[in-house]
Order: C-alpha cells, then sequence, then structure tokens
C-alpha cells in the first residue's frame, strides 16, 4: 500500500509540474522559423526589429482550447451582444461619423447597419480591442502544434506587411489569436483587403477611416448582397430528416429552395419569403450544448448569412451580426 501511494504521488508531481520544457523549445523553435521567413523574402532587419521580444505565451494556448462561444447556448449568446446598450452605441457611433459611414455604404455597396453591427460584435465599437502583443500570440500558435500551419503563414504576412511599410508593427495590440483593429482582422486578411482610405501612407485599423473602409471591401469582396436577407427563425416539425441539419460552420449542407423544405416548417407561411430562395437549414446549439433540443433553436439562412461565415467560422456569431444589424437598421 505505502508503495502504491508513494506512485500516486509521483504521477501527480508529475502531471503537476510546469510545462519547462515549452518556453525552451520556443526558443529553438525561433531560431529556427527565422530561417523559414527569410525564405520568404522578410529581411534580417525585419525579422530582428519584430520578433526581437517575442515569447511564448502560455495564456495563448489556454485560451485556444477554451473558447466560451462553443459553449454558450444560441438566445443567451445571441441576447449577450445584441442588447439595447450595444444598439444605442452603434447609432451614437454612425451620427458621430455620418458623413464617413454614408460614403462608405455608398462607395462599397454595404449597408452601413452591417458595418456598425461587426464593428459592434467584434470589439464593442472599438472599446474591447484586445491587449495581447499580436507578435507573440501569433508565434506562440505557430510553434504549437494544433494549427501550426495556418498561424505560420498569418505571423509571416505580418512579417511581410512590415516588410513593406504597410503596417506599424509597434502599435501591434490585439487578440490572443492574433487579430487587429476595430473589426479584428488577421494578417492574411490585412493583406487581401485592408485599404488606406485616408491616403496617409499607413493602413490603421484601429481609426474609423481606414477600419471601416477596410471592412466593407472584405465583405463586398466576399459577395455581399445588399439589403439581401441573412437569416429567418424557423419552428421545424418532427417529420425534418436529420440529414437536412446543420450543426456546423464549417460547410452548410443540403442547401435547397424554400419550397423544398415547406414541409418540414410550421410556420412557413409566416415567412414571406421567394419560394425559390436558396437556403440551408441551422440548429447551432445540437452537438454543442449539453442536452440540447434536437429541432430548436431552429434557423433558415441565406448566402449573406453564410458569407458572415466566411468572416467568422462561428453560426452564432453570425447570427448575432446578422440580428445586431437588423435592430441598428430599425433604429436609423
Amino acid at each position: 500500500m505505502k508503495i502504491i501511494k508513494i506512485l500516486i504521488i509521483n504521477i501527480l508531481l508529475f502531471y503537476n509540474q510546469p510545462a519547462f520544457s515549452d518556453e525552451e523549445n520556443f526558443n529553438d523553435w525561433l531560431i529556427k522559423f527565422k530561417k523559414e521567413a527569410m525564405s520568404n523574402n522578410i529581411s534580417e532587419s525585419t525579422f530582428n526589429k519584430v520578433m526581437k521580444d517575442a515569447r511564448y505565451l502560455p495564456k495563448v494556448i489556454e485560451y485556444d482550447r477554451y473558447q466560451p462561444e462553443f459553449y454558450e447556448d444560441t438566445l443567451t449568446y445571441i441576447s449577450k451582444r445584441t442588447s439595447k446598450n450595444k444598439v444605442k452605441k452603434g447609432i451614437q457611433i454612425y451620427n458621430d461619423n455620418k458623413k464617413l459611414i454614408n460614403n462608405i455604404d455608398n462607395n462599397f455597396y454595404v449597408e452601413k447597419e452591417l458595418l456598425l453591427s461587426l464593428m459592434g460584435i467584434e470589439t464593442n465599437f472599438g472599446t474591447y480591442l484586445g491587449k495581447m502583443d499580436i507578435i507573440s500570440s501569433l508565434a506562440t500558435l505557430s510553434y504549437d502544434k494544433r494549427r501550426k500551419a495556418f498561424f505560420t503563414n498569418e505571423l509571416i504576412t505580418l512579417l511581410k506587411l512590415v516588410e513593406n511599410n504597410i503596417i506599424d508593427h509597434n502599435i501591434l495590440y490585439g487578440s490572443w489569436a492574433g487579430a487587429y483593429g476595430n473589426f479584428q482582422f488577421m494578417p492574411s486578411t490585412i493583406e487581401n483587403y485592408a485599404i488606406d482610405f485616408n491616403l496617409d501612407n499607413k493602413i490603421e485599423l484601429k481609426s474609423y477611416e481606414d477600419s471601416f473602409a477596410s471592412a466593407a471591401n472584405y465583405i463586398n469582396k466576399l459577395g455581399w448582397k445588399k439589403k439581401g436577407l441573412c437569416y429567418k427563425e424557423i419552428t421545424l416539425l418532427e417529420n425534418v430528416p436529420k440529414k437536412y441539419l446543420n450543426t456546423s460552420a464549417r460547410k452548410l449542407h443540403h442547401k435547397k429552395k424554400i419550397k423544398s423544405f415547406k414541409k418540414y416548417i410550421k410556420n412557413f407561411n409566416d415567412l414571406d419569403i421567394d419560394s425559390n430562395e436558396l437556403v440551408a437549414i441551422i440548429t447551432p446549439d445540437k452537438d454543442i450544448i449539453p442536452d440540447a433540443e434536437t429541432l430548436k433553436p431552429a434557423y433558415i439562412v441565406f448566402s449573406n448569412y453564410e458569407l458572415v461565415l466566411k468572416w467568422n467560422r462561428s453560426l452564432r456569431f453570425a447570427l448575432a451580426v446578422c440580428n445586431l444589424k437588423d435592430k441598428i437598421k430599425n433604429e436609423l
């Protein structure tokens, strides 16, 4: 018995030891990564300038492993992010920047209420941009094995943006996952869609000019249909085949003209939608929330909704954006 107790104590001590090797191995990884970066046309001076203070952040790994939106039920998630105060703040920002936002709306053919909603959901209208050192966050996630390829590409892209004097590396503080600015752009999104709208030779995504224009350009290039539908809540009948129920944001399947789903939707006649509209059915709580009902809540979603999923692959995020968009529109 005494031997067993000693073994148990030793096991507990082993598993409660700090991950001493992480920082040590991270430094080894950093040396290897420098070679990879330079092979991607990053100069040594840029690498040294940007990466000199990069460090391993254990907290980033914790955040990566536990993301609350995957555990909150849909109605709770939406209600928290589309409150009356949130709508009021969006209206205030619009009124204070009406000329700029209307100009961007007209130029990029993207509704101002959508832009305000995206900003509201992403950063609470710029009041929470994140305080993490993005360079260290991306380096930590690039060193980690779970999504190594994705974050390595993002980090190299960030280095290229600095190399080409597109962004200032001294102000790169944002989310734990490496997103930056009012609309939380990842480096690859900055590279592909961000705009120097005020023509000051820098892209500053904490400024209203560059950030609103960049967000509008991004969603426009994805294919946003101005005034198009986003989603409708539905009540499903028990006869709906489970194969039609999408529970993952990765790729919506079994899209059909809405008239094909008529026999499965109790409130179909109240929807007032062109019966030829191509839609998918989502049941976002199923497979995520313990003991969730299979058929509740349920929504039919349209092409604009899928474009918001490209912005952020979360069924709840896209629902919240579309919901807040509608609430702001009703107040404008």
